[in-house]
């Protein structure tokens, strides 16, 4: 009977043990934050991961997700600095930097985090738009707005122990009312820029013709001359070797004898023709055989 109450007795202590153990261990995991409280006030927040001990029935815990969330928030109207309407469409990526302001402050529900972070980017995103024109909102619609949007929302975040890691609109439209006189207006003026940059080119590309213009009549000029210089010189010098062929009277003779050969077969040609010729002439001679 002894050893039955004994064997009781160890089989509660064993089974004591065991749950106070399972209720002084537990495990932090990566990307987590453990609050440890005591009598409902947070003594300390765990961080780093591995298996951490409480004091059991005394001490509790509660687990934050420390990973970066994703938020995307609803389409919404803004306005422009010149009065037009445009819709924003915003995501937000977030995480919990100070769990205990989180705790504190949201009791560490995620949904309202939201709800803060849904207003705060809205009117960070209204500032940032409403300080520029329909315009530079849609040139500077990226890292520069995104930079904008998101320093803006952060100011108000501090308190709740979140931070934003980037707030950027996906998608920046137009209302459907007045999207196509938009369209057709920034078309216009992408055009007037490409006539622009037309006529510059065609005015640069005039400049250079004429300037080749110019360059190629020059050159054809003083082509020109030089080939009247190197004429006029053949000339001479065809002069020169026929005054030396023919510098005696008996020469001379002889060359224009051939000569008037030549103009007298030139006439001939293209059917029948008469030639009249002085009897005193030398052709006329040479055919009488008159010496």
């Amino acid at each position: 009977m002894k050893k039955k109450v004994l064997g009781f007795v160890a089989a509660i202590a064993v089974v004591a043990v065991g749950i106070i153990g399972a209720n002084s261990l537990f495990t932090v995991h990566q990307k987590e934050f453990v609050a440890v409280r005591q009598f409902g006030k947070i003594v300390r927040v765990e961080k780093e991961p591995g298996l951490k001990v409480i004091t059991p029935f005394v001490q509790s815990t509660q687990r934050i997700n420390g990973a970066t969330k994703l938020y995307d928030i609803p389409a919404s109207d803004v306005i422009t600095r010149d009065k037009k309407s445009m819709i924003a469409d915003t995501y937000v990526l977030w995480r919990v930097t100070d769990p205990i302001k989180y705790i504190q402050s949201l009791n560490a529900i995620d949904a309202r985090a939201q709800e803060r972070i849904e207003a705060a980017v809205y009117n960070a995103t209204k500032t940032a738009i409403s300080s520029m024109s329909q315009e530079q909102v849609i040139e500077s619609r990226g890292e520069v707005l995104t930079n904008l949007i998101t320093e803006d929302a952060n100011s108000d975040m501090g308190g709740y122990g979140i931070e934003i890691v980037t707030a950027e609109i996906k998608s920046l439209d137009l209302p459907d009312d007045n999207r196509t006189a938009v369209y057709e207006r920034m078309i216009s003026e992408r055009n007037n820029i490409a006539a622009s940059y037309t006529a510059e080119g065609a005015a640069e590309a005039q400049k250079i013709k004429n300037e080749t213009d110019k360059s190629v009549a020059i050159l054809k000029a003083d082509a020109e001359k030089t080939a009247a210089t190197l004429e006029g010189e053949g000339e001479a010098e065809y002069m020169n070797i026929l005054s030396a062929a023919y510098n005696t009277e008996e020469k001379a003779d002889f060359y224009n004898f051939v000569r008037s050969l030549e103009a007298m077969k030139k006439s001939l040609n293209g059917g029948e023709k008469t030639i009249i010729l002085d009897k005193d002439s030398e052709l006329a001679r040479m055919l009488y055989g008159i010496r």
